[in-house]
């Protein structure tokens, strides 16, 4: 399994499944490790046991009692432990075999830094809602690519798009009323070839560009990242740096946990962070499982 096994979300029954999905995840997650009967929560959404169990596995790559599993609060330090934590091991896991491992096809440039040190001056940004499977999101790009992907289901869709124009003070934002940016977060989104623009400060990108090393199922720790871009001693500066990245998800700073396997924060929402390390450590673990005759 692969994002690309996700719809875009282009025909209506796909952005339905997209909605059903992302409820079904919040309603988990919202229990907080407790269980769920397949037949309470297929009532909650207003579809039968078995179609709910299909479509649930469909698009998360799991049955909806095996995702719960992957929610527990322990789930974090296992990928933790099992990842070794260092960025080293986890960009070998992400080049062996004979595939391309990493869930995204990714080519970026950076802003120079007088052009941010300009607050985005000069730039014009498009920005689109679009849906994912954790929910709506707030998607932005310049004519380079996809500059910001922000989360709404913890803190609202205006207060994720107030949260992302911050970021490019002096930027034109506008609408885009072609549907153009909301299908380039759909291909993103799906395992497609994707274009960013990062849009940071030169040490931000350089933390950022490290995120990138970083496969789906695997997870690391600030201090690592540390250890790579510059010094195990600046994990705080790292930290900010993680914080601030505006393309979230695909630039997957939800993969880096604090050194004892706690999640740490998340700007998007921790129940959101939570969400993605155990949809990515499913999918991962499904995959490799052998195939039934």
């Amino acid at each position: 399994m692969t994002l690309s096994d996700f719809p875009s979300g282009a025909e209506a029954d796909n952005r339905y499944h997209y909605q059903v999905i992302a409820r079904a995840i919040r309603a988990i997650d919202a229990a907080g490790g407790a269980p769920l009967p397949l037949a309470d929560l297929a009532r909650s959404l207003h579809m039968s046991p078995a179609h709910f169990q299909r479509v649930f596995s469909q698009w998360v790559g799991v049955s909806p009692k095996r995702y719960q599993q992957y929610l527990t609060l322990g789930q974090a330090r296992t990928m933790l432990a099992q990842s070794g934590g260092t960025l080293a091991a986890a960009h070998d896991l992400g080049l062996s075999g004979g595939g391309r491992l990493h869930d995204l096809f990714l080519r970026w440039e950076a802003m120079s830094p007088g052009q941010y040190a300009r607050g985005g001056e000069g730039l014009t940004i498009r920005e689109a809602r679009c849906d994912t499977p954790f929910g709506p999101a707030i998607a932005m790009a310049t004519d380079r690519g996809l500059c910001g992907l922000g989360f709404c289901a913890d803190m609202g869709e205006e207060a994720a798009r107030e949260d992302l124009v911050r970021r490019w003070p002096r930027a034109r934002v506008l609408p885009d009323d072609n549907g153009e940016v909301a299908a380039m977060a759909a291909r993103a989104m799906g395992g497609g070839d994707a274009k960013l623009h990062l849009i940071g400060a030169p040490f931000q990108i350089k933390v950022w560009e490290a995120l990138l090393a970083i496969p789906s199922g695997t997870v690391t720790t600030y201090s690592n990242i540390a250890a790579q871009v510059c010094t195990p001693r600046a994990s705080r500066a790292v930290g900010t740096a993680v914080g601030r990245n505006p393309i979230s998800f695909l630039i997957p700073c939800h993969r880096v946990l604090r050194k004892d396997g706690a999640l740490g924060g998340y700007h998007w929402g921790l129940p959101v962070k939570r969400a993605m390390l155990a949809w990515e450590g499913a999918r991962r673990d499904a995959a490799s499982e052998p195939a039934h005759p």
